[in-house]
């Protein structure tokens, strides 16, 4: 649920001054951290080859963890899966399966791995985890952003010039222009010449916007806030793509643009949100002038931190007129 915005206003302060506290440390910082990665468990594939691994470390103490029972890399290299399949010795079979008990290596990923299987099928709970996920990310794509949620931010829609949604599939070009009607819109709803302007729009997934979006909203709204840094009248682009950036900064003319859009879904989330940024975006503008905060959700970056941290990125931005790889190089 989001959170009630004196929470997120609270919050923000404090996450802004944790990264300007971090940006002067690091200023400080003449020799490099060498970052003790010892107590980290490694993970080998094959459960022989977890001695030879600790070995051509030296004295290294590695906890590794096998996914697979009595089996050496130079045997699968040698004999493929299907090989193995057709084998005379039915202990093979066995030993080419993941190991059933729970390991330390599920920490470290939400994959489906360590899942087991019953005889050469996957378990019945694994499979309708599986079809859950997928019907999931199915519903993202498909889906709308809530018209609630709009209201509450008060954002006006506009459309591109997809006319529905099989066509902003097959058409990724065509959500990245603005219809005439919406371009003559927000010309008269927006200012014009704003140092930032933020665009918000469904992408590929309408369950993040639903699920991410006024918390990320609310937060960098208040993190500008902090910073003195004056932002425009935000709307939200239906079937948007991240190039609607460059359309919008042809007819606005902001100093940046950021564009809060929902990611192509995948099995783990079908809820991640992106923010795409980028100075002066305009017509002709390459990726490498984009800059993007990428995994926003509740399993990934939270929304109430995502927001406040774009505030400070924005404030490098304008401090060194620049994104993506050109702000990297100015900034040494």
């Amino acid at each position: 649920m989001p959170l009630q915005k004196e929470v997120i206003q609270e919050i923000t302060k404090l996450v802004v001054q944790e990264l300007h506290k971090q940006q002067d440390q690091q200023q400080d910082i003449q020799n490099p951290v060498i970052l003790n990665t010892e107590s980290k468990p490694k993970v080998s594939l094959y459960g022989e080859s977890s001695q030879s691994m600790v070995l051509t470390e030296g004295k290294s103490n590695k906890q590794v963890i096998p996914l697979y029972k009595n089996r050496t890399s130079s045997e699968v290299v040698e004999k493929s899966v299907i090989e193995e399949l057709f084998e005379d010795n039915p202990e093979n079979n066995l030993e080419d399966r993941l190991l059933e008990e729970k390991s330390d290596y599920l920490k470290y990923t939400p994959a489906r791995v360590g899942v087991g299987r019953a005889g050469s099928r996957p378990r019945t709970s694994t499979l309708l985890k599986f079809r859950f996920d997928h019907a999931a990310a199915v519903d993202a794509v498909y889906g709308e952003v809530s018209q609630e949620l709009l209201d509450k931010l008060d954002l006006f829609t506009v459309e591109t010039k997809v006319d529905e949604k099989e066509v902003y599939i097959r058409r990724p070009d065509l959500g990245r222009r603005l219809s005439t009607a919406s371009k003559e819109l927000i010309k008269q709803r927006c200012d014009y010449a704003p140092t930032v302007q933020i665009i918000a729009s469904n992408g590929l997934s309408a369950s993040a916007v639903n699920a991410n979006l006024e918390d990320v909203y609310l937060s960098l709204k208040q993190s500008l806030n902090n910073l003195n840094i004056q932002m425009g009248t935000t709307f939200y682009a239906n079937q948007g793509r991240v190039g609607l950036m460059d359309d919008v900064g042809e007819v606005l003319e902001p100093e940046i643009v950021v564009n809060l859009i929902g990611e192509r879904p995948g099995l783990v989330s079908a809820e991640s949100l992106s923010a795409y940024l980028c100075y002066k975006p305009r017509h002709g503008t390459i990726e490498s002038e984009r800059m993007v905060i990428s995994n926003i959700h509740q399993g990934g970056i939270p929304p109430i931190e995502a927001g406040a941290y774009l505030g400070t990125v924005i404030e490098r931005m304008l401090k060194h007129q620049a994104s993506g790889v050109a702000l990297i190089q100015k900034e040494g």
